[in-house]
């Protein structure tokens, strides 16, 4: 027991930095992320070829290619471009274009997902597409997307342990550092929780937002169902 004590002294500080670097990563990306999920959920969600062809092209590539592969462009080939980028910077942005790609598939099946009697009322109510979909159909896609957007939450904040490629030193990267000097089972174990705690927090609020959003709109399990299914059309999960 006073062996387990030294070692949570002697780690502690260095796991709150490294949880530091990690939640600048994580709510950095997240943001990022969001803003881009909606952005491309909204063009690749256009009855125009012209305007949904270039969403749906940038959506695939950032999709189509490995988040390693961008923090590596981003943080050593840019530079030689005449682009440098500090580290926490360059992994928000390689985070941000990774996940709200996915996030993208999320907000355009969600929005899908509305009942289509709703996008038919406001066309015989003439309303323009803006007012129509911050009035209407956003309020409804926002309850039935948050269930994915929670999940890829998950998935971006332990997408931040990529963070030692490009000299970061984060939970997981000193978790591997303390492993030699502490042992594997307390540095990882450690490591472990910190990971498990963060997320079950970010979890619970979103949890909370989606409550609230079905509150609001008094949404019935039944549109559990289809956020479940708007989900497997964004292919998340």
């Amino acid at each position: 027991m006073d062996a387990f004590l030294n070692n949570l002294s002697t780690a502690a500080p260095r796991f709150w930095d490294g949880l530091v670097v990690t939640l600048q990563l994580g709510l950095g990306g997240a943001v990022v992320a969001f803003v881009i999920a909606v952005a491309l959920g909204l063009l690749t969600s256009s009855q125009h070829a012209l305007v949904r062809a270039p969403g749906r092209i940038v959506v695939e590539f950032f999709r189509g290619t490995s988040l390693v592969v961008q923090l590596f462009f981003l943080f050593y080939v840019l530079p030689q471009m005449g682009v440098s980028l500090d580290p926490i910077p360059t992994g928000i942005i390689a985070l941000g274009l990774n996940y709200g790609a996915y996030g993208a598939e999320v907000v355009r099946g969600s929005l899908a997902a509305v009942p289509k009697a709703q996008w038919e009322a406001t066309t015989a109510l003439s309303m323009g597409p803006v007012h129509r979909m911050i009035r209407i159909i956003w309020p409804q896609g926002w309850a039935l997307m948050l269930p994915g957007l929670n999940n890829l939450l998950v998935m971006l904040v332990k997408g931040t342990a990529l963070a030692s490629f490009i000299t970061l030193q984060d939970v997981t990267f000193v978790s591997d550092d303390l492993r030699r000097t502490m042992g594997m089972l307390f540095a990882f174990g450690a490591g472990f929780a910190i990971y498990y705690a963060l997320n079950q927090l970010l979890s619970s609020g979103m949890r909370i937002l989606e409550l609230r959003a079905q509150r609001r709109l008094g949404l019935k399990p039944e549109s559990v169902k289809a956020a479940k299914r708007a989900e497997a059309v964004a292919g998340v999960g």
